[in-house]
């Protein structure tokens, strides 16, 4: 790992302690040029062998460019996606579908900051209650009320309070937060600002990974062009409400999604996963009480205080309410961005959106919001996308990438390939997730090769219910959960390696 400098926050140079700076596996543009060996790219790696076999001898390796449509990818090469709303509104992806609205003319003129112009003629409770009423919940992966978490930020003393997008989108298969920071950036600034407004947040930052180069300067030119419009800064159109915001650029973690590893990254400590109580919401940022959204939550505010509460939740199936933006890898006929409804079936995700796989391949598993997350199997593709329809099969909404598998998949390397990301995106806090899955990699690696026992699948057990029962964060119970998908779907590929 070398030690230079990590890109700064705008706010400055921030010199950060070389035990700080080797928890991190990029350094200022080293994964550029570099192939990727994120699992979208695996389960697309027969398209392009070599790419494949240079993405594993990537060191450090590159898990993921946002450039899953086109896998097995090599970055930043800028392709750039088909986009498609398939929704009666286009609530997230519609300016991005008509050409996108990259400059605040172009934002303004599709009805930009309509929104901002009309909350501030009002209560910041009149916004908070619009959040609360339309049944929001995070597009992050965890799907917890989105006007419930803003509820706990706002119910907190007056002072400092901030509000935080996380842009770090890691997951592979998932590119949709990529493009609307790229392609409608003044929208996340927009919601961001709305959300401070709500719960009385007066500075604001965007985590961005550093596999998003283009993002970072579009965002950086957004933020300037809103300042200068008025909508960022002392008085914000023109009232007595203050909102300052900046971008903060990540040093490549996986685990900085997480968010208490996020807070603590900008804060320029070692990002380790801490545990909770207390919530950023009471203790985050700098020990202040902190929201934060991930970029599409933040995108969907605008709509929601444009056209009010009751409207959002009129949309949707369920106890999911309103569209889901998701990205579809590149194994489908037709892969891209597409705006949905909740409630369409995985099926039609699978066969209508995405045309159904390429070479007229056999649809093997599918997964959602992984890499760690349970799998579908084809026997259950029409379970509707929903947030409890899917965790009752032990899958998930996730963030909305949608990785299919076809037959050139094994089951057993599809294993191995996730616990290999798995440990090494470890933060290393929790020793069943730093040393139990690295040691699930190796069983599963011995019995690629022939050489693992009936005892070494028992043991792969025990560390994947350690792994559920004993982690602070998402990484480790969702390699928990992707385990426990497997070992109950597929065990016909499993259990014959272990004899």
């Amino acid at each position: 790992m070398q030690t230079t400098q990590p890109p700064s926050p705008a706010s400055g140079t921030r010199e950060i302690p070389d035990d700080v700076l080797s928890f991190y596996h990029l350094c200022d543009g080293e994964f550029e040029g570099k192939a990727c060996q994120g699992t979208a790219c695996f389960a697309a790696r027969h398209f392009n062998p070599a790419r494949w076999a240079e993405a594993e001898r990537n060191h450090p390796r590159v898990y993921c460019l946002g450039e899953c449509f086109a896998a097995p990818a090599k970055g930043q090469q800028r392709p750039r996606p088909p986009v498609k709303v398939c929704s009666r509104h286009g609530i997230v992806l519609g300016r991005i579908a008509a050409g996108g609205a990259r400059s605040l003319a172009d934002y303004v003129k599709q009805g930009g900051y309509a929104a901002l112009q009309q909350a501030l003629g009002q209560t910041p409770e009149k916004v908070l209650a619009a959040v609360e009423a339309s049944g929001l919940r995070g597009r992050g992966g965890a799907g917890f009320p989105t006007g419930r978490k803003w509820r706990a930020v706002a119910q907190q003393p007056p002072g400092q309070k901030y509000v935080v997008a996380n842009a770090d989108e890691g997951d592979a298969g998932a590119y949709i937060d990529r493009y609307l920071m790229e392609d409608d950036p003044h929208s996340l600034i927009e919601g961001m600002v709305l959300a401070a407004y709500a719960v009385g947040a007066s500075r604001g930052y965007i985590y961005l990974r550093a596999e998003y180069p283009l993002a970072a300067t579009v965002l950086q030119a957004a933020i300037a062009e809103a300042r200068a419009a008025g909508w960022l800064g002392p008085k914000v159109g023109g009232t007595a409400f203050s909102f300052e915001l900046e971008t903060y650029i990540g040093h490549g973690s996986y685990v900085c999604g997480e968010e208490t590893s996020l807070l603590r990254s900008i804060e320029g400590q070692r990002p380790e996963v801490m545990a909770r109580p207390p919530y950023p919401t009471e203790r985050g940022l700098f020990d202040r009480p902190t929201l934060l959204n991930n970029v599409e939550t933040l995108v969907t505010v605008p709509w929601i205080v444009r056209h009010g509460g009751e409207a959002y939740a009129a949309i949707g199936f369920s106890k999911s309410r309103g569209t889901k933006a998701l990205s579809l890898n590149s194994l489908f006929n037709r892969p891209g961005l597409y705006e949905v409804e909740f409630g369409v079936t995985v099926r039609h995700i699978v066969e209508e959106l995405g045309g159904g796989l390429r070479q007229g391949a056999k649809l093997k598993g599918v997964l959602i919001g992984g890499p760690i997350i349970g799998m579908i199997p084809p026997h259950l593709i029409d379970t509707p996308l929903g947030f409890e329809e899917l965790g009752a099969i032990g899958a998930g909404v996730g963030h909305g990438g949608v990785v299919a598998f076809d037959e050139h998949t094994s089951i057993p390397d599809l294993v191995r390939h996730v616990f290999s990301f798995g440990a090494y995106e470890s933060c290393g806090k929790c020793t069943p997730c730093r040393s139990g899955s690295g040691r699930v990699e190796e069983i599963f690696a011995a019995a690629i090769a022939g050489r693992a026992r009936a005892a070494d699948l028992g043991e792969c057990r025990d560390l994947v219910t350690a792994l559920k029962l004993t982690s602070l964060c998402g990484h480790g119970t969702g390699l928990a959960r992707f385990a426990e998908s497997i070992l109950r779907y597929y065990p016909t590929e499993i259990e014959p390696c272990f004899k």
